[in-house]
């Protein structure tokens, strides 16, 4: 249902190329400012998240491999509505793939087990199947979304960066949505 390619490119070019800010938790290794070896972020492949890679000499195509592999296939992008698919996409490059899933989860009024399966799916249809109900789940999502990211410790520092992030992703949801 969804065209991963497209989606990717849009997401990754909100995250950029080589950035090794000591002050970004996610440039460490071990998550946390200090913590480990200081290795950066390229394509928004953390070394929080990928403590093993050599991020500075990651190239776009294994960046993609590995967004495919590690947050595409995991909250079951090909299944999903395309204005959909890339709010959750997004959300689980940025935020980890079992919070983007309960996001949606909460959304459409099911349990939250971070894993999409079929009760999820028929809840998302049923959602969008009503007038105006692609956007209104759009919106939910990201409402929850940005609860979250204001919550965090790093907002004061980050937050207008992401707050410009998740505003595109509205507009690019909505364009999705009325090409199909």
């Amino acid at each position: 249902m969804s065209d991963f390619d497209w989606i990717f490119d849009f997401v990754v070019s909100s995250e950029g190329g080589f950035t090794d800010n000591p002050a970004d938790p996610g440039n460490w290794t071990g998550g946390k400012i200090g913590a480990g070896v200081c290795r950066g972020t390229k394509f928004g492949i953390s070394a929080a998240a990928h403590s093993d890679l050599n991020i500075e000499n990651l190239t776009l195509d294994e960046a993609k491999a590995l967004y495919q592999r590690e947050y595409w296939n995991r909250v079951d992008g090909d299944r999903l509505p395309d204005s959909i698919a890339l709010l959750v996409f997004d959300a689980a490059v940025n935020n980890g793939t079992g919070r983007a899933v309960r996001w949606l989860q909460q959304a459409v009024l099911v349990a939250q087990d971070g894993v999409i399966g079929p009760r999820t799916l028929q809840a998302i249809d049923r959602f969008v199947a009503r007038p105006g109900g692609s956007a209104e789940l759009c919106a939910e999502f990201l409402a929850r979304r940005l609860t979250f990211m204001t919550s965090l410790a790093t907002w004061k520092s980050f937050g207008l960066g992401w707050a410009r992030r998740l505003f595109r992703l509205q507009y690019a949801s909505l364009e999705a949505h009325l090409k199909r």
